[in-house]
């Protein structure tokens, strides 16, 4: 027969920002930072194009055109770049289901079995790259596929139950070790 471990439960809001915060190592993503500094300078020299010619027909000599210009330039790029920056903050964290579809993982012999409504996975063993146990969960960080968020509070305080679940997934993934994570980056475990 084969052994198998069943634990199931909805995340929460306060969850799913433990999951933000365990998998994303900040609040804007590369290509946010790439964009907002490619466009920054663009703008800087269209407001320099623009001002200088506008300095021009004033009349001012062009010492002042030029440091006018340049004043104007840089406020612009920075503002842009500020403005740019912010619009693009992660704002929620997870998606609509993930607080109202219960989640149920099972540990069998040869795979994670995760169900979600009338979606089920087999993630086979070797896919487990890292567990990672907060202050009051357990990260399950997977190859090609989301991160698996354990609260505590699905053993109903059973502690026992709860470590007994983790040494059954380190067992299986042959980790060293389950890596300790309190919102600090943490290097990944090595596999053995």
């Amino acid at each position: 027969m084969v052994e198998q471990t069943s634990i199931s439960g909805s995340l929460t809001k306060q969850d799913l920002k433990r999951l933000t915060g365990t998998t994303r190592s900040g609040t804007v993503g590369p290509t946010t930072v790439y964009y907002a500094g490619l466009t920054a300078p663009i703008i800087s020299a269209s407001v320099t194009v623009i001002t200088r010619a506008q300095f021009a027909h004033i009349g001012l000599s062009n010492y002042w055109i030029w440091l006018l210009s340049a004043f104007v330039a840089a406020f612009a790029g920075i503002s842009w770049y500020l403005i740019f920056m912010r619009w693009s903050y992660r704002q929620s964290h997870g998606r609509s289901e993930d607080l109202s579809q219960s989640t149920e993982l099972s540990i069998t012999e040869d795979a994670l079995i995760v169900r979600r409504n009338h979606v089920v996975s087999h993630i086979g063993w070797p896919a487990v790259s890292e567990l990672r146990r907060g202050r009051s969960f357990l990260a399950i960080m997977v190859d090609g596929s989301p991160t698996i968020l354990v609260p505590d509070r699905w053993f109903k305080k059973n502690k026992d139950q709860c470590q007994a679940f983790q040494d059954q997934l380190e067992a299986k993934t042959d980790h060293r070790g389950v890596e300790k994570y309190y919102g600090k980056e943490v290097p990944p475990a090595p596999l053995a």
